[in-house]
């Protein structure tokens, strides 16, 4: 398992696009991810992209996702 920290993208708004799983919902609520997990980045500026990231990736464009207490 990969430990995923704030500011990765794991833990972004984008990470896994507009249809984010369980399996991202996991990623983001524990810190972790397991080695192979690869994910859509769904910013809206990169989506035509095709872009895919790691959860432990990162760029520019971060947005911590937003969580119910």
């Amino acid at each position: 398992m990969l430990k995923v920290d704030d500011g990765q993208c794991g833990k972004c708004a984008h990470f896994g696009g507009d249809e984010a799983g369980e399996r991202v919902i996991q990623i983001r609520i524990k810190g972790e991810a397991p080695a192979d997990a690869i994910e859509e980045c769904g910013h809206p500026e990169l989506t035509t992209a095709g872009l895919r990231v790691a959860p432990i990736s990162s760029c520019d464009r971060f947005t911590p996702y937003a969580h119910s207490a």
